[in-house]
């Protein structure tokens, strides 16, 4: 004889049973995401990472679903520690993992020649890297998030010259793929101005110590330095230009407008300027309720380009969705042809993989805060 189970059991069983099955049911969706998370340039690191998976819950917590089955995404972290050899390896690794898209790297040293390895895997790239090289490769799969060194550096050129009446320009860059690339657009936007580059020089992202290269560029009275490179270097150049006398602004790049350069190099931060790719968050209403998220979640303000790898993500999804499908031959032709208002900018693409448009902010710190001095296309 059979046990008779009773009915409100029987229902328990049932639901704890469909439960399992709808479970089963969803999809995992695997996306890569790589940046520097050791390291002098960890701080910007974190900040992506942060703001993907601020994206990856935003989404699960929806219930997506992409051709009418149920999807859960997860991202995968890893830490290129900004090593072009370290970078390779970690491409691989996603390519082996079977990540439908990746969200980095952050550095174009290591964008470039990992966008080789996504290329040959059919994976797209969305990265916020800014060496014009990285979508001049030719690589349908590689999108950049953000204005390119030829987009930011020609407008700080232009800027020095035609604002900051800057007769005698010198360019300092730590030899990085982003630092050399945005110094060159810089120098080449100068001339093009009919300003004058009074001297060129270089360093490396690990050094500290300027002393050597601001005391022989003094004699030359620049009215600007400008330093294409990291805010870990900028600050004490700050700090050792105002330690010298050298009475010269000093200009640089989206890594130069962060929190950590405000803070490690104090009130020598004073006068300064930098540009970045696109607006402000707080003048963008989606970008403000971002932050007001981001703060709320992680307890610290964003860094710089965190905004960016959420909207990657977003744009991603999107793309996805759209497409009905998650795998990427499918998806990636509409990611490429796509309009997405973002928390950042406004996105859609061009056949390289460049945004169509690409505002630069140009900010000065001011009492120890960055302020909007300008916005320049």
């Amino acid at each position: 004889m059979k046990p008779i189970i009773p009915l409100r059991a029987a229902f328990a069983g049932a639901a704890l049973l469909l439960g399992v099955q709808a479970a089963a049911a969803e999809t995992v969706i695997k996306i890569g995401f790589a940046s520097p998370l050791s390291g002098p340039q960890a701080h910007y690191g974190k900040d992506n990472e942060n703001a993907a998976r601020l994206a990856v819950d935003e989404l699960n917590a929806r219930k997506p679903q992409i051709g009418g089955q149920p999807v859960r995404f997860q991202l995968l972290a890893e830490d290129d520690q900004a090593d072009p050899r370290i970078g390779t390896q970690v491409a691989q690794r996603f390519v082996d993992a079977g990540v439908k898209a990746v969200l980095g790297h952050f550095n174009s040293g290591v964008s470039i020649p990992a966008a080789r390895i996504y290329a040959a895997a059919g994976i797209p790239q969305l990265s916020v890297s800014t060496n014009p090289a990285y979508t001049q490769q030719g690589y349908r799969t590689a999108f950049r998030l953000v204005g390119s060194d030829s987009q930011v550096g020609a407008a700080l050129g232009r800027f020095a010259v035609q604002t900051l009446k800057a007769s005698s320009i010198v360019v300092i860059d730590d030899r990085t793929a982003y630092g050399q690339g945005i110094a060159d657009e810089f120098a080449k936007a100068v001339q093009a101005s009919g300003g004058k580059i009074a001297r060129r020089e270089y360093t490396n992202d690990k050094a500290n110590d300027f002393s050597a290269i601001l005391t022989a560029v003094k004699p030359l009275r620049p009215q600007v330095v400008f330093y294409g490179g990291a805010d870990a270097q900028a600050a004490p150049m700050a700090k050792q230009m105002k330690r010298l006398g050298l009475d010269a602004r000093l200009l640089g790049g989206d890594m130069l407008q962060t929190p950590t350069f405000l803070s490690l190099a104090g009130d020598s931060a004073n006068g300064h300027f930098a540009g970045i790719p696109g607006g402000q968050l707080n003048d963008r209403p989606a970008g403000k309720a971002f932050r007001q998220r981001y703060q709320a979640r992680f307890k610290q303000d964003v860094v710089r380009l965190g905004p960016q790898f959420y909207d990657g993500m977003m744009l991603v999804a999107a793309a996805m969705q759209q497409a009905g499908s998650v795998e990427p031959a499918r998806y990636m032709p509409v990611l490429a042809k796509l309009s997405y208002v973002g928390v950042s900018t406004d996105f859609s693409f061009n056949a390289k993989g460049d945004l169509n448009k690409a505002a630069v902010t140009i900010s000065e710190v001011k009492n120890g805060q960055w302020a909007t001095r300008a916005v320049m296309q």
